[in-house]
């Protein structure tokens, strides 16, 4: 007879007959082994609780709660931990059920043999080991080189990721700066999901995507009737965060006149509704995003006050041996959203990847491969299935853009400054595709400046084609 295996960890049997609990408890007295029983599914469920077991043996048929729903519920919510199910003699399909429908680990007939039970438990306890070693390795790679939807392995990204550590449990207002495109706002969001707010709101307000006239009334809220148009009761951004998070996008492009008021929110911590007579107390961490040098585009005060603690987002072209496990995580959530079944990218799009400036950023790479992955399928993603023949090393792949100026050809002395301008501006739209906010902060101007210049462009072009 072999030498029975002797076990090491924690059990828990759930069987409505005692007896037959405590002669399984006894078949395995000589190991180290922790065990609790439990009448039914019922009471095992409670007992997990509090008690961490290695492997659950549950028989299939009892009162109240029995073996099928316990399983389950287990495998409803989630848990890995490994169930042996205990079933009668010429019970064998309602065994295979519980196996292959319910995720059992495996199933043993009664009455049960000592022997096959003791192996049977050294297999379910030695795969409860591997998985929290799997779980402990994956839970290493996000510390290291995962933080929610950020990626990156390269110093850069880490110092991100260490400073998002430190600051997300503190009540310290944020200014988080970075070109576009380079996730602004997914910093943001893993401060939130990190601090002790995270059950609480994230709300997410841009300040350039705003016409000036609605901007307080989105920060602050109005009542009805405070002004033409508004017909109901409107809560602001500061009331919706309340408890959470409050991410002011693009902070730059704040109207100077609201600025002021801004600043009264942050220091009193109430707001007062446009049409409002009263006050109301809100407690939202407020985190600050912007895409440009502030300079004189933020009152001194208040960039003071939103720049506590500081976090710049590096460009992707500053960080290019982040671009492989962005390539993986990006794909990884591109299959999941579109159905996909795409491995990877080949070698000579990845070294394309790596060699070209990404104007766009991180967002830039995951449109790319979304189209690609969407053209794809499945395999792995070449150069023809990009949304263009191929990246080059400073220019953009993509279709001019389609912005309201002329062609302006060669420009020689003489012309006007005013076309000159015109000009340049359209040649950094083409550069940036189309990127107005990358435009403006390559430019040195705010977006509504650019965005002012366009418009007179585009009634220019109409006044010379109607003369």
């Amino acid at each position: 007879m072999p030498k029975l295996p002797t076990l090491s960890g924690r059990i828990l049997i759930v069987d409505d007959d005692p007896r037959e609990c405590s002669a399984m408890a006894a078949m395995l007295s000589d190991g180290a082994v922790e065990i609790q029983c439990a009448g039914d599914g019922e009471e095992a469920l409670e007992q997990l609780n509090t008690f961490e077991a290695d492997v659950i043996v549950a028989d299939l048929i009892m009162p109240r709660m029995d073996g099928f729903e316990l399983l389950r519920r287990l495998k409803d919510r989630g848990d890995l931990t490994p169930a042996v199910a205990l079933t009668g003699f010429g019970s064998m399909e309602k065994a295979l059920c519980a196996v292959h429908d319910l995720k059992a680990f495996w199933f043993l007939e009664k009455p049960i043999e000592a022997h096959a039970f003791k192996i049977l438990l050294e297999r379910a306890i030695d795969y409860k080991r591997s998985l929290q070693k799997t779980e402990a390795l994956q839970r290493d790679l996000r510390l290291r080189g995962i933080m929610g939807d950020l990626v990156g392995i390269s110093p850069a990204m880490q110092h991100v990721f260490s400073l998002i550590r430190q600051v997300a449990p503190t009540s310290a207002s944020v200014l988080i700066s970075g070109e576009s495109g380079t996730g602004k706002e997914l910093v943001a969001r893993e401060i939130h999901r990190h601090s002790p707010r995270a059950n609480g709101p994230f709300v997410a307000i841009n300040a350039a995507a705003l016409p000036e006239t609605l901007v307080e009334s989105e920060l602050f809220g109005h009542e009805r009737g405070a002004f033409t148009g508004a017909l109901d009761r409107f809560a602001g951004c500061f009331e919706q965060a309340h408890g959470g998070t409050l991410l002011l996008d693009e902070i730059g492009e704040m109207p100077q006149s609201t600025q002021p008021k801004l600043l009264r929110v942050l220091e009193d911590l109430k707001v007062r509704r446009l049409g409002g007579k009263r006050e109301i107390a809100v407690d939202s961490r407020i985190l600050a995003a912007t895409s440009q040098k502030l300079g004189t585009h933020l009152r001194e005060e208040l960039y003071y006050r939103l720049s506590v603690f500081r976090i710049e987002v590096p460009p992707l072209r500053k960080h290019r041996e982040d671009i492989p496990p962005i390539v993986d995580a990006v794909l990884q959530n591109v299959n999941k959203k579109h159905g996909t079944r795409v491995a990877g990218v080949d070698a000579a799009t990845l070294e394309v990847f790596e060699r070209y400036d990404w104007p766009g950023n991180v967002r830039e790479l995951r449109n790319v491969l979304e189209h690609a992955a969407i053209v794809k399928s499945m395999g792995v993603i070449g150069l023809s299935d990009l949304p263009a023949p191929g990246l080059g090393a400073n220019t953009s792949p993509y279709p001019r853009a389609s912005e309201p100026f002329a062609d302006v050809g060669d420009l020689l002395p003489g012309h006007p400054l005013e076309r000159l301008e015109t000009a340049y501006i359209q040649r950094t739209l083409e550069h940036v595709r189309g990127d107005r906010k990358r435009a403006a902060k390559m430019l040195g101007i705010s977006l509504r400046t650019l965005q002012t210049r366009i418009v007179a462009a585009r009634e220019e072009a109409k006044a010379t084609s109607t003369s």
